[in-house]
């Protein structure tokens, strides 16, 4: 684990950072081939380059966010984004953590993506990765 990662789990309460650290797990053990490091003050997972999903504290919990999301069709993460396809969901207790949910919009991730990574070179407008599916 990237150790500005393991600073920002130190800097939270003991709920907070078990539910970061179960995502943590999940994460990993679903994206495999990602790069992981802290972006914009918070963990965030990429997968060639491109932010794929991350988590911060915030005022109403823990919020997991991906990318990418909006695309999903997934009911639970209920927090769409304004100005991207991003979506996220917020966690006050590890409980609260459907895995299968979370693991199933993890490997969803991997398939549906938009290139963030090129955003600023394309002036803010968004494409559609078609990534090749083996």
């Amino acid at each position: 684990m990237d150790d500005k990662i393991k600073t920002y789990l130190n800097q939270l309460n003991k709920i907070e950072k078990e539910i970061c650290e179960l995502l943590i797990i999940l994460i990993d053990n679903e994206l495999l081939d990602s790069e992981s490091k802290v972006w914009h003050a918070h963990p965030v997972w990429f997968l060639n380059g491109n932010p794929i999903v991350g988590f911060s504290k915030q005022k109403r919990g823990v919020r997991l966010m991906f990318w990418s999301e909006l695309d999903f069709e997934e009911e639970s993460l209920n927090v769409i984004g304004s100005k991207f396809k991003d979506a996220s969901i917020f966690y006050n207790h590890v409980s609260e953590i459907e895995i299968e949910s979370v693991k199933r919009c993890l490997n969803k991730s991997i398939e549906i993506q938009w290139d963030y990574k090129n955003l600023i070179k394309r002036k803010g407008v968004l494409e559609k990765l078609y990534l090749n599916k083996c």
